[in-house]
């Protein structure tokens, strides 16, 4: 899968992935910035203001302007805010990928920040807050950064809290994009049916008047930890929703890839450990899993479930004794095979689409700044032993690292405080 990366004097990169027998195409503009740039009183700010771009730019003064041009093509688009970058993206018909590239960058190039929009857009943002609220399946993942990691970026949900929603104004809009929005942390990527000398070309002469500049920088996060930690939320749920995780590595951390065929082992597909456990044998939840998360100063490695109220101390308990498992047993090699093969198998599937090329390629250019092509980290995945994952699990298998968040209804807090311990 080839690529051009180009660099240019003002620092903004330009990714171009050519598939030439793809019908479409994707434009995507990555910014590194996300909601561990930012400070507890804008906590939010960065989701805040990727909703306002499609409130009106320069050149399409109204939010129907952009959303009528996209619908008009047929456009598939959207916005993201993560942690450490936040994106924008239109997947289109081949030909109409100009129009694409002109809308996206338009759109984040030219926004406006209309006052008036900014006060109607505080609804939308506060109920898409609400809706996390109203379905712990996803809330869970908010509460356990909030967990891990406490009053610090990194532990702060992505949305913010509703008090400083209400409070952001125009001024801070500007500020923080003229704080982030800089050339040297943007990167434009487009992935498809498209030539890659001329596509760079374009982009080059749309993006040649953004903003230069130091790029304000996040706080490094803070580990802190010496004991089992737990949060409860206590809610009325028909199923008490669960992340039972660890501290781990970092993105540059070459571990990663022991740790990507570890959560494989555990939690990877229909016929992994703690599927075949705690569902099949115990029938004690409908969705279980397990996977890792690579920052660029922090990672996480987690098993999740939905479990039936009655067995969660059930479902927990049969976690940790899997986490004990791969600390001592060494992953026989059909199994370890069986693993890698569906990493690797999910790896080339989800590349079939030109946006996942370009979330591919654009996550690797923000967070690490290199390029990794996709064979490459097969292989990387291919060389890891069965030793690797168990020294990998006996690191981070320890009660200093462990964690537990739950939300569910009448949770035995002390119960759970007995049980919740690995060595």
């Amino acid at each position: 899968m080839d690529f051009k990366k180009t660099v240019l004097d003002n620092g903004l990169r330009i990714i171009v992935a050519p598939q030439k027998d793809n019908p479409a195409v994707t434009v995507l503009v990555l910014v590194s910035t996300g909601s561990k740039y930012e400070t507890k009183e804008l906590n939010g700010i960065s989701h805040f203001l990727e909703h306002m771009v499609f409130k009106g730019t320069e050149k399409r003064p109204k939010a129907i302007d952009i959303s009528t041009e996209l619908d008009s093509i047929g456009a598939s688009y959207n916005a993201f805010t993560d942690f450490e970058m936040t994106g924008y993206y239109a997947k289109v018909d081949k030909d109409h990928f100009d129009k694409a590239l002109d809308v996206v960058s338009d759109i984040y190039l030219g926004q406006v920040f209309d006052k008036e929009e900014i006060d109607k857009e505080r609804g939308p943002v506060i109920e898409e807050i609400n809706m996390i609220e109203d379905a712990p399946m996803r809330k869970i993942y908010y509460r356990f950064d909030g967990l891990l990691y406490g009053d610090q970026p990194a532990g702060w949900d992505i949305a913010g809290p509703k008090e400083v929603i209400q409070k952001i104004q125009r001024e801070d809009f500007l500020k923080y994009k003229k704080d982030h929005y800089v050339a040297s942390s943007t990167v434009v990527i487009v992935a498809g049916a498209v030539d890659a000398e001329e596509a760079t070309e374009k982009i080059k002469e749309i993006f040649k008047d953004i903003p230069t500049g130091d790029k304000k920088d996040k706080l490094p996060v803070k580990e802190e930890q010496s004991s089992p930690g737990l949060l409860i939320e206590d809610k009325d749920t028909e199923q008490s929703h669960l992340i039972l995780g660890v501290r781990s590595y970092d993105i540059e951390d070459e571990r990663k890839y022991a740790l990507n065929v570890l959560a494989e082992v555990l939690g990877g597909g229909m016929s992994s450990r703690l599927f075949q456990k705690v569902r099949e044998e115990m029938g004690a939840a409908y969705y279980v899993g397990a996977g890792s998360r690579e920052l660029t100063d922090h990672g996480k490695f987690i098993a999740r479930a939905g479990a039936n109220n009655s067995l969660l101390f059930d479902v927990v308990e049969a976690i940790l004794e899997e986490f004990r498992r791969m600390k001592v047993e060494l992953v026989e090699e059909k199994e370890l095979q069986k693993a890698k093969d569906h990493f690797i198998g999910g790896l080339m599937l989800g590349l079939e689409t030109s946006d996942e090329v370009a979330g591919y390629y654009g996550q690797q250019e923000i967070l690490v700044g290199d390029l990794m092509k996709p064979d490459k980290l097969a292989d990387k995945i291919r060389e890891v032993t069965a030793e690797d994952v168990r020294e990998v699990a006996k690191d981070i298998f320890q009660n200093n690292k462990l964690n537990l968040a739950v939300i569910g209804p009448s949770i035995d807090e002390e119960r759970l405080k007995s049980i919740l311990k690995i060595d």
